[in-house]
């Protein structure tokens, strides 16, 4: 039974659901985002071959811009950052200290095997999380992400979505702004879209320690884990 991420990742909070055999790690020190591949794809072929318990990991990261698998180079308009090659769907996203990741990895042949469901049941384990805490937000027709009304009352990204499954684990998640600094958003297209802005919970005015969306969000996992079988 794989016991660690990897050497070097320490998990400050763990704890484990024994009734849906999820493992929650909730991270207060950052994890570089390399070191956080190399975990999920150790984690991946564990779960997968049966030698450890799926995973919803919560963490930030220093910062970093990641390109996914549809990144076009034009895109990458100021590489101040490390550019790391995520291997998951989508384009470029930026990570830093103030944005909250989610890394789920969950073994779909246990949980409905369709991956669109699951992608829709990670969306909306974001949106009711943001509603508890008093933002509204939404999905967006031909547009990736997690979407609100921004201070200037247009629509502005507050999350991004961005998985991967292979052998039927799924792997990386979603990211929430709660308070990043926004212009590192300006190096990248995110997401490749240039029409719309960025905002976080701070820029609305709203101040959330990491802790305290952890805890909003675990509230909200069982119906997480129900909308995989809706």
């Amino acid at each position: 039974m794989e016991k660690n991420l990897s050497p070097d990742t320490s998990a400050n909070d763990t704890s484990a659901d024994s009734l849906s055999g999820i493992e929650y790690r909730r991270e207060t020190s950052p994890i570089s985002y390399r070191e956080a591949l190399a975990a999920m794809d150790i984690r991946n072929r564990a779960i997968a071959s049966g030698d450890a318990n799926e995973l919803v990991w919560l963490l930030e990261h220093p910062p970093v811009y990641t390109a996914g698998t549809s990144a076009a180079a034009d895109e990458l308009l100021d590489p101040r950052f490390e550019v790391v090659e995520a291997g998951r769907g989508g384009r470029y996203t930026y990570h830093g200290p103030g944005q909250r990741i989610g890394y789920v990895l969950l073994d779909l042949t246990r949980r409905g095997r369709d991956v669109r469901q699951f992608v829709h049941a990670l969306e909306g384990w974001v949106i009711d999380t943001l509603g508890d805490i008093g933002v509204e937000s939404w999905r967006a027709e031909g547009r990736i992400g997690i979407w609100t009304r921004d201070v200037d009352g247009g629509e502005a990204k507050i999350g991004a979505i961005g998985v991967r499954v292979r052998r039927w684990v799924t792997m990386h998640g979603f990211s929430v702004n709660l308070d990043p600094d926004l212009s590192h958003f300006t190096g990248i297209i995110p997401c490749g879209i240039a029409e719309y802005g960025v905002t976080s919970l701070a820029k609305l005015g709203i101040q959330l320690a990491p802790q305290a969306w952890d805890e909003a969000l675990l509230a909200r996992a069982g119906d997480f884990l129900a909308a995989l079988d809706a």
